[in-house]
């Protein structure tokens, strides 16, 4: 089962990295952490991420508004070693990483479903220096503990207004720096292990093609039925992650 879930989620990550299908690699870490530990799950995405991000910088290099990054970078770089911080702190007990994990996805779930009611809130008013600050601390957050800062950078920069491949591009360098500054908490951690290269070898080339058939999708094809799609995934591994046991036990006692 690692392997299929790996093996779909990391496509869902090259697909997300050339901007189709919004935010839906998220959903990387918590179905990897169904079948092993949020630890491990995290650590083999990081450089696959990086990796990903590589692919994706070809793309949309020097595509990115200059001012949004000045102010989110700083506050995300302070929300990584917060993330660091916690990590390191529960790094023995793997069910309140689980439940976090869990939550986060759920959170993640409900900004999108009510993402549609609060875009025109959003759009009347450009979000303050500050909020930039305090957002890309958020992102860098939830970036460190589950790979998933997409909705406070989403909830800065949609605001500004931004045309498609700026905004597209602004995510890509953002996220790029993160992950590696990433690199530094996660190998002080003892996450980065070398028992985990052949894996990351094996899965790595597999986000080049995500991410080419990423732009070949932008370029046709509208990504709402594939992002609802993953979105219910999501949902089901998040409640999953939460109760600890298969959702079909909801249903069938």
């Amino acid at each position: 089962m690692f392997w299929v879930t790996a093996v779909f989620a990391m496509i869902l990550i090259g697909v997300s990295k050339a901007g189709f299908g919004g935010g839906v690699a998220a959903i990387a870490t918590p179905l990897l952490a169904l079948t092993i530990s949020v630890a491990d799950a995290a650590a083999i995405l990081l450089p696959i991420l990086i990796v990903a991000d590589l692919f994706s910088l070809r793309h949309y290099w020097n595509v990115y508004d200059r001012r949004s990054l000045t102010l989110m970078i700083p506050g995300a770089i302070v929300g990584i070693a917060l993330g660091a911080f916690f990590f390191g702190y529960f790094s023995d007990n793997e069910r309140t990483l689980k439940v976090v994990l869990g939550a986060i996805s759920l959170l993640f779930v409900a900004y999108q479903v009510a993402r549609s009611f609060m875009l025109g809130a959003l759009l009347k008013s450009k979000p303050s220096a500050l909020a930039g600050v305090l957002l890309g601390g958020a992102a860098g957050f939830t970036s460190t503990l589950a790979h998933a800062g997409g909705p406070p950078a989403t909830i800065y920069l949609l605001p500004q207004q931004l045309p498609r491949q700026l905004f597209v591009g602004t995510n890509v360098i953002f996220f790029f720096i993160l992950n590696l500054v990433k690199l530094v908490p996660y190998g002080a951690l003892g996450l980065l292990r070398v028992g985990n290269i052949s894996t990351i070898l094996i899965l790595a080339p597999l986000t080049f093609l995500g991410v080419q058939l990423g732009v070949w999708l932008n370029r046709r094809f509208s990504d709402r039925w594939f992002t609802y799609i993953i979105y219910a995934m999501l949902l089901v591994t998040g409640l999953e992650l939460v109760s600890g046991r298969s959702v079909i036990h909801f249903f069938v006692p």
